[in-house]
């Protein structure tokens, strides 16, 4: 799988970047067709609380693209909070294809 990151107005450090790739790889234990997936990271409204966003695209065949975008204090927490969203909607895909 494919991972690109792509921060929005600032750079990512490399520990930031090396913590996506591991959560963002860990989705592939819930789908083997993963072909890519697009991390994009945002600062929204600075000076304030919860104010970083997370994307996460993954592009899988067969099946429409999945997304997962999430607000959070943190990127990593953000991260999280999304890389979550995405499992249960590759489970959801999964149990959908076994009742076909």
């Amino acid at each position: 799988m494919e991972i690109r990151i792509q921060s929005v107005h600032f750079d990512a450090t490399a520990q930031l970047e090396s913590f996506i790739q591991k959560k963002v790889s860990k989705l592939a234990r819930y789908c083997d067709d993963i072909l890519s997936a697009e991390v994009t990271l945002k600062v929204v409204k600075p000076e304030s609380a919860q104010n970083k966003e997370a994307g996460i695209k993954l592009e899988v065949p067969k099946n429409d693209d999945v997304f997962s975008c999430k607000v959070a204090d943190t990127f990593e927490e953000a991260i999280d909070l999304s890389v979550d969203a995405l499992v249960r909607q590759l489970q959801k895909i999964k149990e959908k294809s076994r009742i076909k």
